[in-house]
């Protein structure tokens, strides 16, 4: 989020930033973070360090394209209105834009979790270390080498129960919150 924001507003507002960044953003969002494991290795090692800057490089490019397409989205009678009532800069970004590209920015926080999460799996997989513990996508892999069809199935209905509690926890109230402010609920 602290990277996404401010990168989709950037790629959301300005023209040049855009027509450079936009493209490598949405192809960055279809690349499969699994291919940043190797480089990711190569560059930091077998660490967290590795598996932050896999993780980053699913959330972010999703995150960000969210919110651009929010951004994109805002009506502009809204910018026109906040920029009548003294909402330039900062202050209509944070007061006008952001409220009004919401739906777009918490669908991109929904799909850059989702892209995390499955990047967090993979990196666990392919990266395997002893210092770095065993996590749910190691738990997968151990018993695939070890041929254990019931731990691999625990390990996946693991992956599927964070899913879905992650998604009844916090994007599920935040959409619902967001579609009540809006009086569309």
């Amino acid at each position: 989020l602290l990277i996404g924001t401010p990168l989709g507003l950037l790629v959301a507002r300005v023209k040049f930033v855009r027509a450079a960044i936009g493209p490598i953003l949405s192809g960055l969002q279809s690349l499969p973070s699994v291919a940043w494991v190797p480089p990711a290795v190569i560059w930091l090692g077998l660490n967290n360090s590795m598996m932050y800057a896999v993780i980053l490089l699913g959330a972010v490019p999703s995150i960000a394209n969210g919110l651009v397409s929010g951004v994109d989205q805002v009506p502009p009678l809204f910018l026109r209105a906040g920029r009548t009532m003294g909402a330039t800069g900062l202050k209509g970004t944070w007061h006008i834009t952001l409220p009004a590209a919401l739906p777009g920015y918490v669908a991109g926080m929904k799909q850059g979790w989702a892209f995390s999460w499955r990047s967090l799996m993979a990196a666990e997989i392919i990266a395997s270390f002893p210092d770095l513990g065993v996590g749910l996508g190691q738990l997968l892999e151990n018993a695939r080498t070890a041929s254990d069809m019931a731990m691999v199935f625990e390990a996946i209905l693991l992956i599927l129960f964070v899913g879905i509690a992650i998604d009844l926890l916090v994007f599920s109230p935040l959409e619902r919150w967001v579609l009540r402010s809006r009086g569309l609920l």
